[in-house]
């Protein structure tokens, strides 16, 4: 460690065992460490990029609205204008003169031609260097065409990823409170910071809807800007990926009085312990509705259900992969703690883990889920984490597309987790799929032609 960290990281890595937890994090990258991380504007476009029947406008140069463009795998079950990449194409005349004229002629094409629900207009670093007025534009625009268009605060250089989770937040909270909340069940709940990877969301909501509990809004994975509106109408938000949503949970509530919770779809205790906290929460806020009674009823059946045809399946992988070596380093610290447990329900060894924007509590977590001899790393880059993996051995990575290099260098099996993946792993489904896909990277055959010390 003492070789390839950079001395001012020192504080970012914490070896389960060795010190008390006293870990640095939730700071910007330091200088010259290549981080993992992406900007601010990346962050709040990985949030609202799967609202599907929004217009996504990137004001700044082509390569920011490239380099974001499709970029995270959500499905959606209609309209599809996320997947389409727009930008202002800003040029060095821009630059000088200004770009809000062309940022108003911009979102006049683009609404005439595609009829949004709403539009989202980022702004970028040379965005926040010139001055240009999005607000001005966006309010006027919003006159003239009468739907919300709203600007995205998202400077890439105005700090790290989670600023770009807030700036989405933003801009989401502008939305919700203006719809209609009629028809809304008193069981009923948002689900948050889920984005529809390989189609989860689709069966998370047929979890809710066989529990009898009725779902107002998908935020954001398929997710509709006419449902969002109408979101606070919701009796709880269910919130999945908590560093890209929390904070627009807490507004939620602080504005509208609609409790939150954090759950996790990923493992089996992770997946079953969200079901039967959100029937107790209903049964705690409706004692005396008979209909709370048969939610918990309904979500018993589904998990015994469930659980009696996974674990049976998952005998197979867990003999084959019991005692092999797993490195997770993924966005979100809040979904490693469930990659922990899942790796532990196949016998593997978590000898790595780390995020990119975690919380000194959720690391406290993390110490306290893994083993002696772990290595916990914050906002790790390439050098670090080609040096740990080398040490520790590790058989199989667990990252996004960023880190697939680094393991595929090394001759390590990797899993995708992150934006790109097509193999749906949350739910209960979700957990076999995991299962297989580790088993099928540490077993194959090719490993034994790549010598590894």
């Amino acid at each position: 460690m003492e070789a390839v960290a950079l001395k001012d990281r020192e504080g970012q890595i914490h070896i389960k065992g060795k010190t008390p937890l006293n870990i640095v994090c939730d700071q910007d990258s330091l200088a010259g460490a290549v981080s993992q991380r992406a900007c601010v504007f990346c962050g709040s476009r990985v949030v609202l990029y799967p609202i599907a029947d929004a217009l996504h406008l990137v004001h700044g140069p082509i390569g920011c609205a490239v380099y974001t463009w499709d970029i995270r795998g959500a499905l959606s079950s209609g309209p599809e204008l996320h997947r389409l990449s727009f930008s202002t194409d800003l040029q060095e005349m821009d630059v000088i003169f200004g770009g809000e004229k062309k940022l108003r002629n911009a979102l006049l094409e683009l609404i005439d031609r595609h009829s949004p629900k709403a539009a989202f207009v980022y702004s970028t670093c040379i965005v926040g260097i010139i001055g240009d007025d999005l607000e001005a534009v966006c309010r006027t625009v919003e006159e003239e065409k009468g739907i919300p268009v709203i600007p995205v605060r998202s400077e890439g250089f105005k700090g790290n990823k989670r600023a770009g989770y807030q700036a989405a937040c933003d801009a989401m909270f502008r939305l919700i409170g203006t719809g209609n909340t009629e028809n809304i069940s008193k069981f009923s709940l948002n689900i948050l910071g889920d984005f529809n990877l390989a189609g989860e969301i689709w069966m998370i909501r047929e979890y809710y809807e066989r529990m009898g509990i009725q779902v107002v809004a998908n935020i954001t994975g398929d997710g509709r800007v006419d449902d969002i509106r109408r979101a606070h109408g919701a009796s709880l938000n269910v919130v999945q990926c908590s560093g890209s949503t929390m904070q627009l949970a807490n507004m939620i509530e602080e504005q509208y009085g609609v409790p939150s919770m954090r759950v996790s779809y990923f493992g089996i205790e992770d997946m079953s312990e969200a079901l039967y906290d959100i029937a107790r929460f209903f049964k705690k806020q409706f004692p005396d509705d008979p209909e709370a009674d048969r939610v918990m009823e309904r979500t018993r059946s589904l998990v015994q259900e469930e659980v009696r045809e996974l674990v049976p399946r998952l005998e197979k992988y867990r003999r084959a992969l019991a005692g092999k070596k797993a490195a997770i380093y993924v966005g979100g610290s809040f979904k490693a703690f469930s990659l922990v447990k899942a790796f532990r329900l196949v016998d593997m060894d978590v000898v790595l883990v780390g995020s990119q924007t975690g919380t000194k509590e959720d690391y406290a977590e993390l110490e306290a889920i893994t083993d002696p001899g772990t290595v916990i790393v914050d906002d790790s880059n390439p050098l670090e984490l080609t040096s740990f993996l080398k040490e520790k051995g590790v058989d199989v990575f667990v990252g996004g597309v960023k880190e697939r290099p680094i393991a595929y260098k090394l001759g390590i099996g990797f899993c995708d987790h992150n934006h790109e993946r097509k193999e749906a792993l949350a739910g209960f489904e979700g957990m076999l799929n995991f299962a297989r896909e580790v088993y099928s990277s540490v077993m194959s055959p090719v490993w034994r032609f790549v010598p590894r010390s």
